[in-house]
């Protein structure tokens, strides 16, 4: 077991870096259909700092589940405004994903080749195995979180794409209700919605340790 405060240092450290990357996907699918908009603030980037929301971080810590601030976008810059804005939002999960994905292979290399009863709590392996698992753990959480359809997470920006204009925005009208609404949930109900959430992620968790298993083993 790491310290506990060392673990809350991983925690923050993998959320840095994992909602940097998110960000800066939708940021970067933006720019590249033609929307100079988040470059133009600063949001084409990997520092965290650009990206951070100060409530967001807190409810890492807390409940692990936590959000960063919007990245701006403007639709009308794309030469198919619905495809574009589906394309962007899909770009945060995915890249969580794909995170998740990356860390599987140490997860799944030092856990096949060391006998971890032996491996040191301060050891590298030890540290690498721990911020691999949290990794995979933290990004799918944050890529299933964000497909929730409640503005401003991913999943609402997602469903404005695929319904028809006028259910949209009047799902738009009960925006502040759905996020107040949704915050309650996380506070007063934070282990049912941990395990509805881990009904997603952990399917998802054990076919992407799956596959990096397979190639590994296919590989190495």
């Amino acid at each position: 077991m790491l310290p506990f405060v060392l673990n809350y240092v991983f925690v923050a450290v993998v959320f840095l870096v994992s909602i940097s990357f998110h960000e800066f996907s939708h940021a970067y699918i933006s720019y590249k259909l033609g929307d100079p908009t988040a470059k133009n603030m600063g949001r084409l980037s990997l520092n965290p700092f650009k990206h951070i929301d100060a409530f967001g971080a807190i409810m890492m810590l807390i409940a692990r589940i936590g959000w960063a601030k919007p990245v701006p976008i403007n639709p009308m810059y794309y030469k198919d405004r619905k495809k574009g804005t589906l394309l962007v939002s899909l770009a945060g999960p995915l890249s969580n994903i794909l995170l998740a994905f990356i860390f599987a292979f140490p997860l799944v290399y030092i856990s096949s080749r060391y006998n971890l009863r032996n491996i040191s709590v301060w050891n590298i392996k030890s540290i690498l195995l721990t911020l691999s698992y949290m990794f995979i753990h933290l990004n799918l959480n944050l890529a299933v979180f964000n497909l929730i359809p409640v503005p401003p997470l991913d999943g609402s920006k997602i469903f404005g794409a695929i319904l028809p204009a006028r259910q949209y925005y009047k799902m738009l009208e009960y925006e502040n209700y759905m996020v107040i609404g949704l915050m309650l949930i996380i506070f007063m109900f934070s282990k049912q919605f941990g395990a509805v959430l881990s009904m997603i992620t952990q399917p998802l968790e054990t076919t992407i340790i799956t596959i990096a298993s397979t190639i590994i083993n296919i590989f190495i």
